[in-house]
């Protein structure tokens, strides 16, 4: 069974706990294929992380050397996410519930958002959930600036899942997150016709 585009209804619903996809209507190529998680959205505005975005220069061993986090030759590594280009030195965990702290935002009682030294260490030692992304940096709107740009056509709104968002190959989210609701981006175009 194929997923819709969630219709957004400025007068009744928020965007928390779903996924923006990117189109390539939307103007800010920062952007440019991206995926967001939302873990906020109201009328004061938003705010979310991009989950397909890996840094090449960062990993997670590399993460917790810097913050001076000792861990098992034999922890997990991987990619560290580009989150967005607000405050990039600060890190999130965005997770399953299955760990909470008590500094841990639950979001719509799906994921949950962790800011905290604890959760790295739970990672780095196996304690922590059992999915994780970790990110440096978030994406924000102000007031009615993301309904804008959705009414502008910039992004499209789907169901947030746990198969996309922790999807181990990031590079393919984003057409994953399009065929999901029965897009081909092949035929999309940011192009203008004229009559």
């Amino acid at each position: 069974m194929m997923a819709e585009a969630l219709q957004y209804d400025p007068q009744h619903g928020f965007l928390t706990g779903k996924l923006l996809v990117a189109t390539p209507y939307l103007q800010d190529q920062r952007f440019h294929h991206s995926v967001i998680y939302m873990c906020g959205h109201d009328e004061t505005g938003a705010m979310g992380l991009i989950i397909n975005k890996p840094l090449v220069s960062v990993s997670f061993k590399d993460l917790l050397d810097q913050i001076k986090v000792s861990y098992d030759p034999t922890s997990p590594d991987g990619p560290i996410n580009y989150g967005g280009p607000a405050e990039v030195g600060r890190g999130f965990v965005l997770h399953t519930i299955d760990y909470l702290a008590q500094a841990s935002v639950t979001i719509l009682n799906t994921f949950a958002l962790t800011a905290t030294i604890e959760i790295l260490k739970a990672i780095s030692n196996r304690e922590g959930p059992r999915n994780a992304l970790v990110a440096l940096g978030y994406v924000s709107w102000s007031a009615q600036q993301l309904e804008t740009e959705i009414q502008n056509n910039g992004w499209l709104a789907i169901e947030a899942h746990e198969d996309l968002i922790f999807n181990k190959d990031p590079a393919n989210i984003w057409h994953h997150a399009m065929a999901s609701i029965g897009v081909d981006p092949t035929h999309l175009t940011a192009e203008v016709g004229r009559a």
